[in-house]
């Protein structure tokens, strides 16, 4: 086998930078945190998956309630924008061959969120809304797989099921997939549920300023990967993150 078939293989078994656990922790912690951050200064709701809304909307259609109902079409639809963008974007980026979409998406974040800390207490709390459902939905879209194993980065409702069935199957079988599984999906439970507790006491501290907890957070997030994109991983830019 020569060099290139091998260079080949190595890097279709390649996890990225931006596959790595490290990375799926701190943007889930980041989530945790941009859930208390609304639901305790932003109008008491949740900017992080749009299950809620849609039930919502129903109910408002149901009772003819159109007015509330055109309001709630507002968060679904900046979801469907985000999803929308970042698939559009994502593929766009690639024929600059600087920066992978993955670590771009994270410098938009940081802007948005430093813009979201300068508002006036007195701001629409849908400014916030909109802004954080938009760009969760995009971060959603763009990080699917941690390590090959499909993972969330804005909300726990799959991992705790995934934590259930796989311990079931662990229970009975006892094989090493379904216990890293369980390590895998349990971990990203954990730091949400410790972003949300920064969340809180932030927010009690700092009020509406506390959202800029979460910036310093994503920084760090981007100075990796893009360390990543711009030295060991320059060559490997035209790969396409598993789950794509």
């Amino acid at each position: 086998m020569n060099n290139t078939s091998e260079q080949r293989i190595d890097e279709d078994n390649y996890y990225l930078e931006c596959e790595k656990p490290w990375v799926y922790w701190l943007l889930i912690f980041v989530a945790g945190w941009y859930g208390a951050y609304t639901f305790l200064l932003r109008g008491g709701v949740f900017c992080n998956a749009q299950t809620a809304n849609v039930v919502l909307l129903a109910m408002a259609i149901g009772e003819k309630q159109w007015s509330r109902a055109a309001y709630l079409i507002i968060p679904i639809t900046a979801y469907f924008a985000g999803a929308f963008f970042s698939e559009y974007l994502g593929k766009s980026v690639k024929k600059f061959h600087l920066l992978r979409w993955d670590t771009i998406l994270v410098v938009i974040e940081v802007l948005v969120i430093i813009a979201l800390g300068m508002l006036p207490e007195s701001a629409p709390d849908q400014i916030c809304q909109i802004a954080l459902n938009f760009i969760c939905s995009m971060q959603f879209n763009t990080f699917r797989q941690v390590k090959g194993i499909p993972a969330a980065t804005t909300f726990v409702t799959n991992h705790i099921r995934q934590v259930g069935s796989s311990a079931a199957k662990y229970y009975r079988h006892h094989d090493s997939q379904s216990a890293e599984k369980i390590k895998v999906h349990g971990l990203l439970i954990l730091f949400f549920l410790s972003g949300g507790i920064a969340g809180t006491i932030c927010g009690e501290v700092f009020s509406y300023r506390s959202i800029w907890g979460t910036a310093i957070v994503l920084i760090i997030i981007f100075i990796r990967l893009a360390y990543a994109d711009l030295s060991y991983e320059r060559e490997m830019l035209p790969k396409v993150p598993h789950g794509h």
